[in-house]
Protein backbone atom coordinates (compact mmCIF):
# COMPACT_ATOMS: atom_id res chain seq x y z
CA UNK A 1 0.00 0.00 0.00
CA UNK A 2 2.76 2.28 0.70
CA UNK A 3 6.61 2.31 -0.08
CA UNK A 4 9.60 5.14 0.50
CA UNK A 5 10.96 6.73 -2.59
CA UNK A 6 13.06 9.93 -3.13
CA UNK A 7 10.49 13.02 -2.84
CA UNK A 8 10.75 16.53 -4.40
CA UNK A 9 9.12 17.42 -1.24
CA UNK A 10 12.34 17.04 1.01
CA UNK A 11 15.74 18.66 0.78
CA UNK A 12 17.91 16.59 3.09
CA UNK A 13 19.82 14.58 2.21
CA UNK A 14 18.47 11.47 1.46
CA UNK A 15 15.01 13.38 0.13
CA UNK A 16 13.10 10.26 1.07
CA UNK A 17 9.32 10.30 1.43
CA UNK A 18 6.24 7.71 1.76
CA UNK A 19 4.33 7.40 -1.65
CA UNK A 20 1.00 4.97 -2.26
CA UNK A 21 1.13 2.19 -4.21
CA UNK A 22 -2.14 1.99 -4.72
CA UNK A 23 -5.40 4.44 -4.74
CA UNK A 24 -6.26 4.82 -1.17
CA UNK A 25 -9.43 6.25 -0.33
CA UNK A 26 -9.91 8.39 2.24
CA UNK A 27 -9.90 7.78 6.00
CA UNK A 28 -8.39 4.48 5.16
CA UNK A 29 -5.44 3.24 7.43
CA UNK A 30 -1.91 4.12 5.51
CA UNK A 31 0.50 2.73 8.79
CA UNK A 32 0.43 1.98 11.70
CA UNK A 33 3.88 3.35 13.70
CA UNK A 34 5.16 1.55 16.82
CA UNK A 35 6.57 4.31 18.96
CA UNK A 36 9.72 4.63 21.46
CA UNK A 37 8.28 6.77 23.99
CA UNK A 38 10.95 9.04 26.13
CA UNK A 39 10.11 11.65 29.46
CA UNK A 40 10.56 15.23 27.98
CA UNK A 41 13.19 15.99 30.17
CA UNK A 42 15.30 13.74 28.16
CA UNK A 43 14.50 15.27 25.10
CA UNK A 44 17.81 17.89 26.07
CA UNK A 45 19.84 14.56 24.69
CA UNK A 46 17.84 14.19 21.48
CA UNK A 47 18.19 17.99 20.76
CA UNK A 48 22.21 17.04 20.16
CA UNK A 49 21.43 14.84 17.23
CA UNK A 50 19.74 14.69 13.93
CA UNK A 51 16.35 12.68 15.81
CA UNK A 52 16.00 16.37 16.90
CA UNK A 53 13.63 17.29 13.90
CA UNK A 54 11.99 13.91 13.87
CA UNK A 55 10.31 13.31 17.64
CA UNK A 56 6.90 13.87 17.85
CA UNK A 57 5.10 14.94 21.23
CA UNK A 58 3.44 12.40 22.72
CA UNK A 59 1.35 13.59 25.89
CA UNK A 60 1.87 15.57 28.30
CA UNK A 61 5.13 14.79 29.59
CA UNK A 62 6.56 12.40 26.82
CA UNK A 63 7.79 12.56 23.38
CA UNK A 64 8.43 9.78 21.05
CA UNK A 65 10.46 8.63 18.33
CA UNK A 66 8.23 6.77 15.62
CA UNK A 67 9.25 3.74 14.33
CA UNK A 68 8.37 1.95 10.49
CA UNK A 69 7.61 4.75 8.25
CA UNK A 70 6.60 6.85 10.70
CA UNK A 71 9.17 9.32 10.88
CA UNK A 72 8.97 9.63 6.69
CA UNK A 73 6.09 11.37 6.15
CA UNK A 74 6.73 14.85 5.16
CA UNK A 75 5.04 17.89 5.63
CA UNK A 76 2.81 20.06 3.84
CA UNK A 77 -0.15 22.74 4.95
CA UNK A 78 -2.57 20.97 2.67
CA UNK A 79 -2.05 17.27 3.76
CA UNK A 80 -3.91 14.11 2.35
CA UNK A 81 -3.23 12.19 5.25
CA UNK A 82 -3.15 12.75 9.30
CA UNK A 83 -2.77 10.76 12.13
CA UNK A 84 -3.85 9.78 15.80
CA UNK A 85 -1.98 8.49 18.66
CA UNK A 86 -3.51 5.14 19.94
CA UNK A 87 -1.87 5.18 23.40
CA UNK A 88 -3.37 2.05 24.81
CA UNK A 89 -1.16 0.24 21.79
CA UNK A 90 1.52 2.93 21.99
CA UNK A 91 1.34 3.94 17.96
CA UNK A 92 0.69 6.51 15.76
CA UNK A 93 -2.12 5.71 13.00
CA UNK A 94 -1.72 7.53 10.05
CA UNK A 95 -4.85 8.10 7.55
CA UNK A 96 -6.03 9.05 4.59
CA UNK A 97 -7.12 12.39 5.08
CA UNK A 98 -8.19 12.62 1.02
CA UNK A 99 -8.42 10.59 -1.54
CA UNK A 100 -5.04 8.96 -2.59
CA UNK A 101 -3.93 8.12 -5.84
CA UNK A 102 -1.24 5.70 -6.31
CA UNK A 103 1.83 7.42 -7.30
CA UNK A 104 1.21 10.50 -4.93
CA UNK A 105 3.47 11.43 -1.73
CA UNK A 106 1.57 11.34 1.35
CA UNK A 107 2.08 14.39 3.13
CA UNK A 108 0.82 15.45 7.33
CA UNK A 109 0.83 18.30 8.79
CA UNK A 110 3.96 18.32 11.04
CA UNK A 111 1.49 21.02 13.83
CA UNK A 112 -0.80 17.96 14.41
CA UNK A 113 -3.73 19.11 12.67
CA UNK A 114 -4.59 19.36 8.97
CA UNK A 115 -5.79 22.71 9.26
CA UNK A 116 -2.89 24.42 11.74
CA UNK A 117 -0.70 26.94 9.85
CA UNK A 118 1.56 27.70 12.10
CA UNK A 119 5.28 28.31 10.90
CA UNK A 120 6.50 24.41 11.91
CA UNK A 121 9.52 24.82 14.98
CA UNK A 122 12.60 24.34 12.75
CA UNK A 123 11.95 27.51 11.34
CA UNK A 124 11.53 29.95 13.96
CA UNK A 125 14.60 31.40 15.50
Amino acid sequence: MIEIKTSSVSDGEFNRGVFATVDIKKGELLHEAPVIAYPNDQHQHIEKTLLEDYAFEYGMNHSAILLGYGMLFNHSYEPNADYKINFSNHTFEFYAFTDIKAGDEILINYNGDVDNKDELWFNQD
